[in-house]
């Protein structure tokens, strides 16, 4: 008896202190498909790639009751660097939209919701850097994440490192919703 206590005093200890997923919560987009690789309007002008270097167009829908911002970011695992490539960070997107338009991500920001800020990414410069994995390294997964946030304004630094806004993001983490495609030259 004392063991079946013990086990669901555990399992609601657990449930108590992981965040609850809705599960119904959901990111599209036209053009980052998982079915087929990234389209060259989403592959990065530079370092040997030859493309548009525009950030997806982005949809989100049933985001969790209590999220009061948003942050995006587009992560390739498999860059040959030892810790990934951060793609593209945005993050304070206000809680009332809904998705991003194609090319949101130009350096300037121009094109992204008021109040949204893009972090500097491993291209060394804010904005949408796309995909451009190493000619002959086959295909790397390209996973975009739009991130349901407890609050208004993640507190980073204007020159914070995409690892330290990861950071803020999960410390401050309701619920995410993924995309995945792939890429290779």
């Amino acid at each position: 008896m004392k063991y079946y206590v013990n086990l669901i005093s555990l399992a609601l200890l657990f449930g108590v202190l992981t965040p609850a997923f809705s599960g119904d919560f959901r990111v599209s987009s036209p053009t980052f498909n998982p079915d087929i690789p990234l389209p060259l309007v989403h592959v990065f002008n530079g370092f040997g790639c030859e493309g548009g270097n525009q950030s997806p167009e982005l949809h989100w829908t049933s985001a969790p009751a209590g999220a009061r911002s948003f942050a995006v970011t587009l992560y390739d695992p498999d860059a040959p660097t030892g810790s990934g490539w951060w793609h593209w960070v945005v993050y304070n997107i206000p809680a009332s939209v809904q998705g991003l338009p194609l090319n949101a991500g130009t350096p300037d920001g121009k094109h992204l919701p008021e109040g949204a800020v893009q972090g500097v990414t491993d291209f060394g410069q804010r904005g949408f850097g796309g995909a451009c994995p190493p000619a002959g390294a086959g295909k790397h997964r390209y996973i975009l994440t739009v991130y349901a946030l407890k609050v208004d304004k993640l507190p980073v630094p204007p020159d914070a490192s995409p690892a330290m806004i990861g950071f803020m993001i999960n410390q401050n983490l309701i619920d995410s919703a993924v995309l995945q495609s792939t890429y290779g030259r």
